[in-house]
């Protein structure tokens, strides 16, 4: 049976992340960071059934990524894809090993009808990964929570037709907040997350007129908005002479979905 290749952003932020993507042949998730009953509710709203999903890619192992996997791994046994220090973590905070498929950062892999390759980001955890997923002629990366944009970083996201990237913080509503002062120095540190200014430049370097949307992603929900968001990227964009299709992964909704 065939299958409308699609992808969309099931929930995005720190209070869980959650992303599906349906090609030809296969059905998965990066990520399970919201409750499976919310993971259940958001695929029926796009007609997909949790039981359907084939595999589950984790980028690592913080509790806003893998909290879902209680049920859809550990009870349901859907497979699990991480990398070796992530699956570690997964079982130090479950106390359970899932069904693991363990891949090697830096090494591309394949499932069904995907070629995925994990490549390492600068997070505060052993090991986070960021994923370019290409099938057919498509390219889409994913890549949230990280502090610093590396050149390998730079490297990977180059030529991909679909993004799915962090805007995470404005850095003076950072400072301006009233959390404590270890959590501000960890979101604007090299291992915390992307301001919108350093979304706006990866995107001004990287893009190319075969860039067709971008999901701005992991907003804080204290020290960022939409509108701020989109406004500061654009504004990067604009000087460079650079429109983009912009558009929010939302965390308590589903996103904008493509369709390929």
């Amino acid at each position: 049976m065939t299958h409308l290749p699609r992808f969309c952003p099931l929930a995005s932020g720190s209070k869980g992340n959650c992303i599906y993507l349906e090609t030809e042949h296969a059905k998965i998730l990066i990520d399970a960071g919201i409750s499976t009953r919310a993971i259940r509710l958001r695929l029926a709203e796009i007609g997909v059934d949790l039981a359907d999903i084939d595999a589950i890619l984790v980028t690592h192992d913080h509790i806003d990524h893998i909290q879902g996997l209680r049920v859809a791994a550990l009870r349901m046994g859907i497979p699990v894809f991480a990398n070796n220090e992530t699956a570690k973590g997964i079982i130090s905070k479950f106390g359970k090993c899932p069904k693991f498929k363990i891949f090697s950062t830096g090494e591309t892999f394949s499932f069904a009808d995907i070629e995925i390759h994990p490549f390492s980001i600068m997070h505060d955890t052993l090991d986070p990964v960021a994923f370019t997923l290409q099938f057919d002629n498509n390219k889409i990366g994913v890549c949230t929570d990280l502090g610093f944009v590396t050149t390998l970083v730079r490297k990977q996201l180059q030529n991909c037709n679909y993004l799915y990237l962090e805007s995470n913080h404005c850095p003076e509503l950072v400072k301006q907040c009233p959390r404590p002062m270890v959590y501000k120095q960890r979101v604007l540190s090299r291992q915390g997350h992307l301001s919108n200014q350093a979304c706006g430049e990866l995107l001004r370097e990287i893009s190319h007129q075969d860039l067709k949307q971008v999901h701005l992603a992991h907003l804080s929900s204290e020290c960022n908005s939409p509108e701020k968001a989109q406004e500061v990227v654009s504004s990067v964009l604009s000087e460079a002479g650079i429109q983009l299709n912009l558009s929010i992964a939302w965390q308590d909704k589903i996103s904008s979905q493509i369709t390929f």
